[in-house]
């Protein structure tokens, strides 16, 4: 068994060419074994998101805190409450963050392939995320 413990692990602001907004990131797991996963804790300030990207292998979403929004490219932005569980598929484009008016705090687990976990793509306009 192999325990973390919480002051151990370092948090720091999330990088500015994938994020608009406050956004502060913790890295809870990455493992360099067999499998091959990162788990992290990211919190967002309101209107604080993540810019345009997908996962080679998905990402899983868990919500512990505030109110966010996401949204896969194409379809409706979609609410996201402590409790809820969100999947994107292989591949899949979208964006997640903070509401306009809350913060929002998430797990966020998924593979690596390659030294990455995520492609970025371009920022989430201010039209795209509030419309």
């Amino acid at each position: 068994m192999k325990i973390t413990r919480a002051d151990e692990i370092s948090t720091g602001p999330a990088p500015a060419d994938y994020f608009t907004g406050e956004v502060m990131s913790a890295t809870l797991h990455q493992s360099g074994g067999a499998d091959r996963v990162a788990t992290l804790r990211v919190h967002f300030a309101p209107g604080a998101r993540t810019a345009w990207h997908t996962h080679p292998h998905g990402q899983r979403l868990i919500v512990t805190q505030g109110e966010g929004w996401a949204q896969t490219d194409g379809q409706p932005k979609q609410v996201i409450r402590p409790g809820d569980v969100i999947w994107f598929e292989p591949g899949e484009r979208h964006w997640h963050g903070a509401s306009e008016t809350s913060a929002m705090e998430h797990i966020a687990i998924q593979q690596i392939e390659d030294g990455r976990t995520a492609d970025w793509a371009e920022q989430v306009t201010e039209a795209d995320y509030l419309g």
